[in-house]
């Protein structure tokens, strides 16, 4: 197997677009300021992982209308970028690692913007687990969704879009879909995903390293 490529699935960090739930308590512009910091701490810790030639960002909306944009379009700039397709959130998903694999078709490793608090060690130990085009990992998060999907080859993501999004089942209903596929699925650690202002306080002290910490003061 090819080494795995780092895609990052996000919004740009656009006040009143991103972040809406944690902005209804802190305020919408703070709201897209930790948004824009937890990516760039995203955007870091995946070039520290695999090297910004094998990074790709799948975007919705424009980086340089949001949030934090200079540092932004800097931080991307040997990133492969793509802007999301499809209808819905799951759409996309499988659109974007569609996009990402086409480059090189190495097994790709998937995040988003809401676990600012992630270490290059957790992205390296879930490429290792993919050592087959028909493995796949799995970061599960607290809520029931999850923050990380690793997958040897898109095949797998074939009853991905099926898969309702934002849910306290969508971890779960998502291990199922890429078992349909064909995977063997394995599991990586937990992790809590930034989604309103309890959230935002536990990662701010847990990793108070981060640029998303800083942000939050």
């Amino acid at each position: 197997m090819r080494p795995a490529n780092a895609l990052v699935v996000a919004k740009s960090p656009v006040v009143g677009k991103v972040k809406t739930r944690l902005g209804r308590d802190v305020g919408m512009e703070h709201a897209a300021d930790l948004a824009a910091a937890a990516l760039l701490d995203t955007l870091a810790v995946c070039a520290s992982a695999y090297g910004v030639q094998r990074c790709h960002l799948a975007v919705d909306g424009v980086l340089a209308h949001g949030q934090l944009a200079d540092e932004l379009l800097e931080a991307t700039t040997d990133w492969v970028v793509h802007p999301q397709r499809g209808d819905g959130f799951a759409e996309r998903l499988v659109n974007a690692h569609a996009d990402a694999a086409s480059f090189s078709g190495a097994p790709i490793v998937q995040v988003g913007m809401d676990t600012p608090q992630m270490r290059p060690e957790s992205l390296l130990d879930a490429s290792a687990l993919l050592t087959e085009p028909d493995a796949a990992v799995l970061g599960p998060a607290y809520d029931g969704g999850w923050w990380l999907l690793g997958v040897g080859g898109p095949h797998l993501l074939a009853h991905l879009a099926d898969v309702p999004m934002s849910t306290s089942k969508t971890g779960e209903l998502t291990r199922l879909a890429l078992a349909r596929a064909g995977a063997k699925v394995h599991q990586t650690e937990s992790m809590r995903d930034v989604d309103d202002m309890t959230d935002a306080k536990s990662v701010a002290t847990t990793a108070p390293e981060t640029r998303f910490a800083r942000q939050w003061g």
